[in-house]
């Protein structure tokens, strides 16, 4: 059984509400159709009714059971925007202007899940990252016990005996620039919980850079070292070593000679990046060089699910963000 199955079957378990803002995407139609026939989550659409039916309808996409609301005719829509409005009142917004805002349907939809009326949220086919994750840091904000919110990408690597059976994370691949070394060291942090959380083995942590063990040295080098060094000293139960080159972090055998004395080297599962330039560039060249699956960017340290998708994905990759999305909701 492959990862995406696995997560199908444990969201099967306990069924969640996930919310579609995105609804005149055909590809999101698709995955909502999907998911309704395979029967792990409960989809919740966001739009005009009579125009995604007829947009379902022309295109031949069963949509027939999968709850549509409209915030310009929602019976929750005066609750929503009065909330919204006394959680963004000191930041300026006026009522007209919380009353405007809730009917953007990520705005919208971001409500239903504060609320409880929804357990998590996909968006990303057709907007922005920062437009979806804006109004998830305004409305949802950060988890309690977490002092950064990031993005990661799952990867699972065909024919792959690395990581953990070609399953990794690769962090941060969407969200933080260039983070110090105390936002990699909870970065990495992050990253191991939501490793363990989906993948259910154990995290094994590789902070990343082009030198292992102090073969180089540079600024750059210094802040792997010195963030997997907080990472050791914050958070001592995770199992981490750095600073790594990539192939003495997954390979065994380069382990052995470049990272001889390493408990991890050649194991890791979790990989972190130095900043997102080498991290978008290296889940991408995997991707496409390895035909890997590639589920995100999906967000961590943001109280409640919410998970953004590539605006190049698939209907079946939305399917994908959509389960893990669910079995987070689990955990949540």
């Amino acid at each position: 059984m492959n990862f995406i199955e696995t997560m199908k079957n444990k969201a099967k378990s306990n069924i969640k509400t996930v919310v579609l803002p995105e609804s005149e995407d055909i590809r999101v139609l698709e995955a909502a159709s999907k998911v309704k026939k395979e029967g792990f989550a409960k989809i919740v659409l966001i739009g005009n009714k009579e125009k995604v039916e007829n947009m379902a309808s022309t295109n031949n996409i069963d949509i027939l059971g999968i709850e549509i609301l409209d915030p310009n005719t929602s019976e929750k829509y005066e609750k929503y925007a009065n909330i919204f409005y006394e959680l963004r009142k000191n930041k300026g917004i006026t009522e007209e202007q919380a009353k405007q805002i809730v009917k953007d349907p990520v705005y919208f939809g971001m409500m239903m899940v504060k609320t409880g009326d929804a357990d998590g949220l996909v968006s990303g086919a057709a907007h922005s990252s920062s437009d979806t994750l804006r109004p998830a840091l305004q409305i949802l904000k950060t988890a309690p016990d977490t002092k950064l919110v990031s993005a990661f990408f799952l990867m699972v690597v065909p024919n792959c005996g690395y990581g953990e059976n070609g399953i990794f994370i690769f962090a941060d691949s969407g969200l933080n620039e260039n983070p110090d070394s105390e936002k990699l060291s909870e970065i990495a942090a992050s990253s191991a919980k939501s490793f363990e959380q989906l993948v259910g083995k154990e995290a094994k942590v590789g902070m990343l850079s082009y030198s292992t063990h102090g073969s180089a040295k540079s600024d750059l080098t210094e802040k792997v070292i010195e963030a997997t060094r907080l990472l050791k000293q914050n958070y001592p139960n995770i199992k981490a070593d750095g600073e790594l080159q990539l192939d003495a972090a997954i390979i065994p055998e380069i382990a052995k000679s470049k990272a001889p004395q390493s408990e991890i080297a050649g194991k890791c599962n979790t990989l972190i990046f130095p900043d997102l330039n080498s991290g978008n560039i290296g889940y991408k060249l995997v991707q496409r060089l390895a035909k890997a699956e590639a589920y995100g960017p999906l967000c961590q340290g943001i109280a409640k699910p919410v998970n953004d998708l590539s605006r190049g994905c698939s209907s079946d990759d939305i399917v994908g963000v959509i389960a893990i999305t669910s079995v987070q909701a689990q955990n949540n």
